[in-house]
């Protein structure tokens, strides 16, 4: 498994987010780099995000979640085109950020 993994549940439907394009970038100095790229699976799920035997040094990253293109194609407008997460690694330890997301809101934590 990634050191960094996401899930993605939409609350309006009580479903996982399928499909959803998930980003993951760094900050270095005062500008993102983009690390890897992924998408949701039928669990709303991204494990791969990075090769399980990759392990990324501290530092600011954020995760970055396509919500719009995925509200589109079910037909909803959405207020959020995208949503990031930023938040700092400071070791090697796994690293979990679910996103719960409907139309009009969102929140994250950091699960296990």
């Amino acid at each position: 498994m990634s050191q960094i993994t996401t899930h993605i549940l939409d609350t309006a439907s009580g479903k996982p987010a399928q499909d959803v394009a998930v980003s993951l970038f760094r900050q270095e100095e005062q500008r993102w780099t983009c690390v890897a790229e992924s998408i949701t699976n039928k669990d709303g799920r991204v494990t791969d995000l990075l090769a399980k035997d990759v392990i990324i040094p501290a530092g600011i990253y954020k995760l970055r979640f396509e919500t719009k293109l995925y509200f589109e194609s079910r037909g909803i407008a959405t207020f959020y085109p995208f949503i990031e997460v930023v938040f700092y690694i400071s070791s090697s330890e796994h690293y979990h950020v679910p996103l719960l997301v409907n139309p009009f809101g969102y929140s994250t934590y950091r699960g296990t």
